[in-house]
């Protein structure tokens, strides 16, 4: 004797694989659940990988709270490195100086180039402890003595840049001092500072790797003429997502003089959009598994119409409405577990074999899915959050009993009259 229940014992057999064609329907409604699900857990697995890989990059580059004083730079910074350090939550506090140069190329043949990035000051004594700048130099060092600069991987493509190549860097004191010098009658051109490439960085935001160049912090005060002074202080926490209330916090210890940005809110706009793409292409997908559901009902239904007899049997000897509904619904139920567990295993299996699958196809096109100078990484990106996934495969196997709600209602209000009368 079988223990288990009647309704779901025959539940089984009607989806037991016969060569039938109610068994093909019930064979291609549970693999169009399972690419639904699989689909559904690859997609937001990548996404969520490349949102992960994006917040890592954009903290090891700009840590996670900024520190600057209004409209002035900081004198008095080292006493305020001292009392942000004295805080629990704190990993690291660096000075910095930034503001925009101008460039030009000083190339052995052809004519030079302009061009207008961000120079970033860095005192390598603290700089390691809160950015991974220093540790992403792909070529040359990151020595950055005497007049050495390290520039991003992005612009040196754009403008042929090699290591040891020279480069004439106009400050903007010199183009003040130049504007202030034609105004009064006295032109002089101004004389650039000639600084050497000494390293070539990539951090992986192309932004980041075209736009910025790095040197020491005293020839970036010398840029800038602030002697002992810096624009302000970046900070790295031991969790990032602590920074809302360590800004709280060192607001209320340092007082209402300075002004302090988290990562959080400095890359508001970037964050929202990822948070936002992700989720239209959750619900944009979830049409997969619906549209999977109304094939389990579409099978439910023509089950009901062949097993209309057996209802009728059933009913007269003495099943109650509530076992029919079940017995129906159990089918649904079936169908939906085998395909979320098999789209729960094709969808990991994808996961994890995701950058041979894209080796293999760029190997037999030649055709690469995703360029890494345009995406900026090497292999594609993923991150499983269980969280996601539960509600993948939680969300999938509802919609699976919902589709077969209507039919197993439907059998459960047959009266045993009506299902035998042409019998």
């Amino acid at each position: 004797m079988s223990r288990l229940p009647f309704e779901l014992m025959l539940a089984l057999r009607y989806l037991r694989p016969k060569r039938t064609f109610v068994s093909v329907i019930t064979l291609i409604s549970i693999v169009g659940v399972m690419l639904g699900v699989a689909v559904l857990i690859i997609v937001i697995s990548v996404m969520t990988g490349f949102d992960r890989q994006l917040r890592d990059k954009l903290v090891g580059f700009s840590a996670h709270v900024k520190l600057e004083r209004a409209g002035a730079p900081l004198a008095d910074y080292e006493r305020v490195m001292e009392v942000i350090e004295r805080h629990p939550a704190v990993k690291g506090v660096a000075p910095f100086i930034l503001g925009q140069i101008i460039v030009k190329t000083q190339p052995a043949e052809g004519s030079p180039r302009f061009v207008v990035p961000l120079v970033r000051g860095v005192d390598p004594r603290y700089e390691d402890r809160v950015s991974v700048l220093r540790q992403s130099v792909i070529e040359g060092t990151n020595d950055l003595r005497g007049y050495s600069v390290l520039v991003g991987s992005q612009l040196a493509r754009a403008l042929d840049i090699h290591l040891g190549d020279p480069l004439a860097v106009y400050s903007v004191r010199q183009l003040e001092e130049w504007d202030a010098s034609r105004k009064g009658g006295t032109e002089e051109a101004p004389v650039a500072d000639d600084y050497v490439v000494q390293g070539i960085f990539s951090l992986g935001v192309h932004d980041f790797d075209y736009s910025y160049v790095i040197c020491s912090l005293p020839n970036a005060q010398d840029l800038y003429v602030l002697e002992n002074e810096v624009h302000g202080l970046i900070v790295a926490l031991h969790d990032p997502e602590l920074a809302a209330r360590v800004k709280r916090e060192l607001l209320a210890s340092l007082g209402g003089e300075y002004e302090l940005t988290t990562w959080m809110e400095e890359n508001a706009v970037m964050l929202e959009a990822l948070v936002v793409e992700k989720n239209m292409m959750f619900y944009l997908l979830f049409f997969i598994t619906i549209v999977a559901a109304f094939g389990i009902c579409s099978a439910l239904i023509t089950f009901v119409v062949q097993k209309t007899r057996e209802i009728g049997a059933l009913k007269a000897l003495g099943a109650t409405s509530a076992q029919i509904l079940w017995l129906f619904l159990s089918q649904s139920l079936v169908v939906g577990l085998l395909g979320v567990a098999a789209g729960f295993g094709l969808g990991l299996l994808a996961v994890h074999y995701r950058n041979d699958f894209l080796f293999f196809m760029r190997r037999a096109t030649g055709f690469e899915l995703f360029p890494a100078q345009i995406y900026s990484f090497s292999e594609l990106p993923a991150l499983i959050v269980p969280g996601d996934i539960a509600i993948i495969c939680g969300g999938s196997l509802l919609i699976c009993l919902l589709a077969g709600l209507i039919p197993a209602w439907s059998a459960s209000r047959l009266r045993p009259v009506e299902a035998l009368r042409h019998e």
